[in-house]
């Protein structure tokens, strides 16, 4: 626990942090009630709890939507502090849940469906993968000819490599220091790509732009201030992509990045079996299938229409970000300084 505590001391702000966004589903009077806190967007999530709570009418879910760095941060003060400020925590930043489980911050819960997880999808019986959502590379089609889709890695090389590109400037990803996301979908790529010290060498050279969230990319590259944005979580590229016929998806053919969002009970949970059934919903098919609807689980090559362009077989080019003691490399405080370090290097704009 002495990580943590260092941790929960030195990263507090002065002021706590504060959720995003909150929001209540179910009676007031509801005899059951359990906060759950998450990255996910309430848009996205809120429906899906709708519908576990309509066979759930004794029940009521407090739901606070939370950036990924300021929920593992608060979560980590909790569990020094001997307290859970949640019943359940939901978050799409792998990396943190897995160091909170490793710390001891977490309860054990078992079931038929945690049970019938793959090894991939499951730690110590306390995380669990209740998501599937592909990293994707997103642009603008009225500004990119068809030749201009990067539809690789090595396609987005090109585009960034001459000198003068009409691309420089006008290709962003995430901040990895703003956005725990960004961080564990840049390390994911370190240990999987040949192309990422060419990447982040063109990032840099081109004035690549790095920025915080999935709204706030998306957002600019429909407008046209980005022509393409990198490793963008496909579930609400897509749901933006079903509305806005100027945003094109792609899953990058030589290798797509796929996560479940981890889902975790804080030790000592005061309505740790509310958290439990909720779980258990959200791996049975009827909550597959509200995940679904809400472009949280995404086949690729298997969508009924979806706007989203994929090359090649998809059984070769997923790349399952596991959970698993490896994502605690990318919390390691030395290990993390080098490589924030060298992506500092390829985005010198940010301070």
């Amino acid at each position: 626990m002495r990580r943590l505590a260092a941790l929960a001391l030195a990263s507090l702000p002065l002021s706590a942090p504060a959720a995003e966004l909150t929001a209540s589903f179910g009676p007031e009077d509801a005899a059951r009630q359990a906060t759950v806190r998450s990255t996910t967007d309430i848009a996205a999530l809120g429906p899906v709890i709708e519908a576990y709570l309509d066979t759930r009418p004794n029940t009521r879910i407090l739901y606070e939507q939370w950036g990924s760095n300021d929920l593992y941060t608060l979560s980590a003060a909790d569990c020094v502090a001997g307290q859970a400020g949640a019943d359940l925590i939901i978050s799409s930043a792998l990396h943190h849940l897995v160091d909170l489980v490793n710390q001891g911050c977490a309860e054990s819960y078992a079931s038929n469906a945690t049970r019938a997880l793959p090894a991939q999808l499951v730690w110590r019986n306390q995380l669990w993968g209740v998501t599937r959502e592909p990293a994707v590379m997103v642009y603008n089609r009225e500004l990119l000819a068809p030749e201009d889709i990067p539809r690789s890695r090595f396609d987005l090389l090109d585009l960034l490599r001459p000198s003068g590109s009409r691309f420089a400037g006008r290709v962003a990803t995430y901040d990895i220091e703003d956005s725990g996301l960004g961080f564990l979908l840049a390390f994911s790529d370190s240990l999987e790509a040949t192309t990422f010290g060419g990447l982040m060498e063109a990032f840099g050279r081109s004035g690549a732009v790095a920025t915080c969230c999935s709204a706030e990319i998306i957002d600019a590259v429909t407008a046209g201030r980005f022509m393409v944005a990198y490793n963008v979580l496909g579930s609400y590229a897509l749901q933006r992509a079903r509305e806005e016929e100027r945003l094109g998806v792609v899953a990058p053919k030589d290798y797509t990045l796929v996560l479940a969002r981890a889902a975790m009970i804080p030790h000592g949970a005061g309505s740790a079996s509310v958290a439990g059934d909720l779980i258990d919903y959200l791996l049975s098919p009827a909550g597959r299938d509200e995940l679904e609807a809400q472009d949280l689980i995404v086949r690729l090559g298997e969508e009924d229409g979806a706007p989203i362009e994929v090359s090649g077989a998809v059984e070769t080019i997923e790349r399952r970000i596991p959970l698993d003691p490896t994502l605690l490399v990318a919390t390691d405080d030395d290990k993390r300084e080098i490589f924030v370090h060298r992506w500092r290097d390829a985005f010198p704009q940010v301070e």
